[in-house]
């Protein structure tokens, strides 16, 4: 079938990729109808790797998709020919510890579609396990469906924050997961979310939204915005979604006593942080990889117009020009959030 290939690092072409997946009983096969391009994506295709996981043979990329039923396996009943669906792009051993205590996505024998050596989704179709897929309502498109791979961290987050009616949140970082989790936050509850970055047309886009108050931090210092908008008091919740280390450990002074902090970018490096700061202010941190059981919530939220992703699509490619999508997301263009193939 027809795929997009990263051959080697910098190196990409849409070709005919041979691969044989069988629809077992309790499998669905999909033709994939749109996909995202991910930050992961883009690292694979510039640097071939991310940290152990290097790309050593020609890998298919993609992990946010969305398509449409096409064959159902025997033992499958909860899904028809024709449902529009969206995917987890990751398999857990049903059987592990971590699965049976709820925590898949953290199971280390997960199966995680466009990381090596697992092939990607952007493609034609896909075989898939039946109960990693949720099914699409009416009003969903199928770009909106694969934008639930990137909400689904966004309300893992909210999720660990444990948000209370009326709390307060700072989102460092303005790309597609720093703007997610800020929406997933107002959703879970959040009266005001702030939201920083050093990019104004990201900051622009966040601005659309009602009640995400926009910081541009290479033009004000951060700690005092945010005490500025807060009279003083900081914010009840922290979510570092930019995995950029120069922002630690800094940002923790915008925290109120008592603040719940979310780490959710990955920093490339190691950083410090002031444990007797945290203990004194009565800090907690949390941590998050992925997402557990987020997806059918997402997507009830987008159904229902509590959280608009459309928005965030900032250019969409046909498949047949996939390798011009991935050059010009590598390009990093500050107006950009996320781009989209549509097949």
């Amino acid at each position: 079938m027809k795929a997009l290939v990263l051959e080697e690092k910098l190196k990409l072409s849409l070709r005919d990729f041979s691969i044989e997946e069988t629809v077992g009983p309790e499998d669905v096969r999909i033709q994939i109808k749109a996909c995202g391009i991910c930050g992961s994506d883009i690292h694979y295709y510039l640097h071939g790797a991310i940290g152990a996981y290097v790309v050593r043979e020609p890998m298919i990329l993609g992990h946010e998709a969305a398509g449409v039923i096409t064959e159902v396996g025997l033992q499958v009943k909860n899904f028809k020919v024709g449902d529009r669906v969206c995917m987890e792009p990751g398999i857990p051993n049903l059987r592990s510890k971590e699965t049976l205590e709820g925590n898949y996505n953290i199971d280390p024998a997960v199966r995680f579609w466009a990381t090596p050596p697992i092939q990607g989704c952007l493609r034609e179709e896909v075989v898939h396990p039946a109960m990693f897929c949720i099914r699409l309502l009416d009003n969903m498109s199928f770009a909106e469906g694969a934008m639930m791979e990137p909400l689904a961290i966004g309300m893992e987050a909210a999720k660990k924050a444990r948000i209370e009616p009326g709390a307060t949140a700072l989102v460092i970082g303005g790309g597609t997961i720093g703007i997610m989790v800020a929406l997933s936050a107002l959703a879970a509850g959040c009266s005001k979310v702030y939201i920083s970055d050093v990019q104004q047309p990201k900051l622009d886009i966040a601005a659309s939204y009602p009640n995400l108050v926009p910081i541009n931090s290479a033009k004000e210092n951060l700690e005092d915005a945010i005490l500025g908008y807060t009279r003083g008091l900081g914010v009840d919740r922290i979510f570092e979604a930019s995995g950029y280390g120069p922002v630690y450990p800094g940002f923790f002074r915008c925290a109120s006593p008592g603040c719940k902090v979310v780490l959710v970018g990955i920093p490339s490096e190691p950083v410090s942080i002031d444990v007797s700061f945290l203990q004194g202010r009565g800090i907690s941190i949390e941590t998050v990889f992925r997402y557990a059981n987020e997806f059918d919530k997402a997507a009830a939220l987008v159904s229902a117009g509590k959280i608009d992703v459309k928005r965030l699509i900032s250019k969409t490619f046909p498949f047949e020009k996939s390798v011009e999508a991935y050059t010009y997301a590598a390009a990093n263009h500050p107006d950009v959030v996320k781009v989209m193939i549509e097949l």
